[in-house]
């Protein structure tokens, strides 16, 4: 056997092995006003698939309309071979299995390609905690959207004030740390 494929096939095991274990080799393509700041590095991308809560309340600017606004996010995040491994809620919280969290701020939002699901997002972490996966996270990117969108009608009369509603979503988050 040449030489040249003992090189070879390392290196694809290699490839497998990280995407395999939720770990990207490189950062996904976003839009520039979503791109985290120079000096960090993509630790983690992960699928979620949950709900956005949504509760029916008077407007902010005509108390006399109403409208759906966002209470929660309610998500499971998984790895590339399908293990839950971080649960997402309001907050914005992430908690990984190991009792690591991080707590995000929104920084920058894109409505995405697809007019019927919620926009992407940039978030900086205000908070850690923890020893685990996500205690140094520095930023984190909502990517790939699918579903999860407020209902357009449904939210139009004072009886209706505090009905929730949970609307199906699929993401990708991908979680920055700063480089060593």
């Amino acid at each position: 056997m040449p030489s040249g494929r003992l090189v070879i096939v390392p290196t694809v095991f290699l490839l497998w092995a990280l995407s395999t274990t939720g770990l990207a080799a490189a950062p996904p393509e976003v839009p520039d006003k979503l791109k985290v700041p120079e000096g960090q590095t993509l630790a983690f991308d992960l699928r979620a698939e949950g709900v956005q809560i949504y509760v029916c309340g008077a407007r902010k600017d005509d108390a006399t309309k109403f409208e759906w606004t966002l209470k929660a996010p309610e998500a499971e995040l998984f790895d590339a071979s399908g293990k839950k491994v971080v649960r997402h809620y309001g907050g914005p919280t992430w908690e990984a299995d190991d009792g690591s969290k991080v707590v995000g701020e929104l920084k920058a939002r894109d409505d995405g390609p697809d007019p019927n699901a919620i926009p992407w997002l940039l978030l900086s972490a205000k908070m850690t905690s923890g020893n685990g996966m996500l205690a140094k996270t520095a930023s984190i990117q909502r990517l790939r959207t699918v579903g999860g969108k407020a209902p357009a009608d449904g939210c139009s009369e004072a009886a209706q004030v505090g009905h929730e509603v949970r609307i199906p979503y699929q993401a990708h988050y991908a979680f920055y740390t700063q480089k060593p």
